[in-house]
């Protein structure tokens, strides 16, 4: 039996439901941004790709923490 998905992936499959892109592609969208901090990088894909607040938060706090070893 496989644990629930929690923290910030557990809306991975409701941003991919709800945006129509592989998280892939999101964390590919992020990495090749030139911003870096966390704030502006969630703002950026609310205003540029019309994230809320919530996924962009999450799709942002994964793919720092992933980039950082954590």
């Amino acid at each position: 039996m496989t644990a629930p998905v929690k923290g910030p992936a557990s809306y991975f499959p409701s941003i991919e439901k709800k945006y129509g892109r592989p998280i892939a592609d999101w964390q590919a969208l992020i990495r090749s941004s030139p911003l870096t901090r966390h704030r502006e990088l969630v703002d950026w894909l609310k205003s540029e790709h019309g994230l809320g607040h919530g996924h962009a938060n999450a799709l942002v706090a994964h793919t720092l923490a992933e980039d950082s070893g954590k």
